[in-house]
């Protein structure tokens, strides 16, 4: 599995943590920076570039560090096609690829101790996703939005006066 990794300031301890912890597990990983501590640096770039190149590539995953991992998740999740879960225990990380598909898990650095995060990051690649036929149905009800800007209607979805 390729698992693109991405972090802030906050985020580069765990990132190096994580990317040898992916190593042994046999994952190949590409590092998308930060690359130097600065402390006024801004996550967006670092992650959003992560976020593109798991998009571009179907099947590979990614990883996205901050303080919290808040601002990572929903900088991430402005890529098309990226399902971004932030995780703060094991169940969390499960679900997000078992039933969201996740391809982008978001971890806060501050939140979690380095083996923790390293638990979450192992959970969250070794989960496939379920592929039962109502995860299938609200993902591509998520696509479909991306693609239209249109909210899906349903049976009891409130309707406008």
């Amino acid at each position: 599995m390729l698992v693109h990794i991405g972090s802030d300031h906050a985020g580069l301890e765990l990132k190096a943590h994580l990317i040898g912890h992916l190593r042994g597990l046999g994952h190949s990983t590409l590092d998308h920076g930060a690359f130097q501590y600065r402390p006024d640096d801004d996550y967006p770039p670092f992650i959003l570039q992560t976020a593109i190149a798991v998009a571009a590539r179907p099947g590979s995953l990614g990883i996205v560090i901050g303080g919290s991992g808040n601002g990572e998740a929903i900088a991430a999740n402005k890529v098309p096609g990226i399902r971004a879960a932030l995780a703060w225990n094991v169940e969390t990380a499960r679900l997000g690829r078992e039933h969201n598909d996740a391809n982008i898990l978001s971890l806060g650095a501050r939140m979690h101790t380095l083996d923790f995060a390293a638990e979450l990051a192992t959970v969250f690649v070794s989960t496939p996703f379920s592929e039962e036929c109502r995860h299938i149905h609200r993902i591509a009800m998520i696509r479909a939005f991306e693609r239209s800007g249109e909210v899906p209607v349903t049976a009891d979805a409130p309707v406008a006066i």
